[in-house]
């Protein structure tokens, strides 16, 4: 299955590149700026393929029925289609998310072109903030993702000079979403210790700070590397996922323990980026995406989203189709239509429709789910 996965991206990113240099040409000759390029770092919200190229049973890799909508077979997404790195890529004038690095990699003529063109992603599902989060998965933390875009700006600055290429990531935008792996693996944590994160306020406090302090280190980390402009996202409701509806208590409801941790960590994330590294780190410029508020205007209001189904999956079994994960065995929502009325597709990840209303939020949305500026004007800023 990995090397038919790597055979299809290989075409896809050799077609994604000839368009891309023709639009280049183009853009010359017209006197319009290229998009800048997007570096893609996080979890499973993002990734488009790396888990795919990773070994280990215990890697968490998206099978069929993934990308049954688009592009019709698996493609690495944690949805029936498109995910939110796609579609905030496609909002910038590409055809859809820069290709996993892991594709990449094994050639550094690949790497390089694609990294000055487009941008290279380097999620992965299941990662966090920690190193300790889904290590057992064998997955690609943050830390990790970090060391590969290091690996990726030698070989830039070998192939066009350091000069070229820090300017080149001076204007490119550094999409990253992570930290809900974190939060939901701390309260599984205290649930075995049978208390809550309620129960038990100063572990949730020094959790939190222990979080942030690595996201500050992370964000410092990649600023010395030549990154400038952070596309960041907050974190999700995630106890309204149908995975947490399924344990929670009363059963289907959302489990508000796990959201009052996210809403916490929200709230320290935007002080350690409006208080703290924006003023510390000259030239940075950031906007910080409230998925946590955009959720909760999903469900407040369905039908104006165009939603009919705010709990259950559409791949999974049991109760909500979330007591499993999406599987090749697993039930499926039948068709396209009834799939885009459903927010989410499989247990734990937002429908193709969800990622394509959440991006379009972020980029040029309401100026309620980004401050202190959107997605666009990121990346148009110079």
């Amino acid at each position: 299955m990995i090397m038919a996965f790597k055979l299809a991206m290989e075409g896809f990113i050799v077609l994604c590149l000839v368009i891309s240099s023709m639009d280049v040409l183009g853009a010359i000759a017209s006197g319009v700026l290229q998009p800048p390029p997007i570096y893609v770092l996080g979890d499973s919200t993002l990734d488009v393929g790396n888990n795919n190229f990773l070994p280990g049973p215990s890697v968490p890799r998206a099978k069929m029925y993934y990308g049954i909508d688009s592009p019709g077979v698996p493609a690495g997404r944690y949805s029936n289609g498109f995910n939110v790195a796609d579609f905030i890529a496609k909002s910038m004038g590409f055809l859809s998310s820069p290709p996993p690095y892991l594709m990449l990699a094994p050639s550094t003529g690949l790497l390089v072109s694609t990294a000055l063109e487009t941008g290279v992603n380097y999620a992965s599902g299941g990662s966090g903030i920690l190193d300790v989060t889904n290590a057992w998965q064998q997955i690609i933390p943050l830390s990790k993702q970090v060391q590969y875009f290091n690996d990726t700006r030698a070989k830039m600055v070998a192939a066009v000079g350091s000069a070229a290429a820090d300017a080149l990531l001076a204007r490119s935008v550094f999409l990253i979403s992570v930290a809900n792996n974190d939060l939901s693996g701390f309260t599984i944590w205290e649930l075995m210790q049978n208390r809550s994160a309620a129960q038990q306020p100063s572990d949730a406090a020094a959790f939190l700070a222990y979080l942030i302090s690595n996201y500050s280190a992370t964000i410092t980390e990649l600023y010395a590397m030549g990154a400038r402009k952070f596309a960041i996202v907050n974190a999700a409701l995630i106890g309204c996922t149908p995975a947490a509806r399924v344990v929670s208590q009363p059963l289907g409801a959302c489990a508000e323990g796990v959201n009052l941790l996210a809403a916490g960590f929200n709230v320290a994330l935007r002080s350690l980026l409006a208080t703290d590294l924006a003023p510390r780190l000259p030239g940075l410029v950031y906007s910080l995406a409230d998925s946590f508020v955009l959720m909760k205007d999903f469900f407040a209001d369905p039908p104006a989203w165009g939603f009919t189904n705010i709990a259950s999956a559409c791949c999974g079994d049991g109760f909500l189709l979330a007591q499993s994960a999406c599987m090749p065995t697993s039930k499926v929502c039948p068709t396209r239509y009834e799939r885009d009325q459903h927010i989410f597709w499989d247990p734990f990840h937002f429908s193709q429709r969800a990622s394509f209303l959440t991006a379009q939020a972020f980029y040029d949305g309401p100026s309620k789910y980004t401050t202190p500026i959107n997605f666009m004007q990121l990346a148009q800023s110079i």
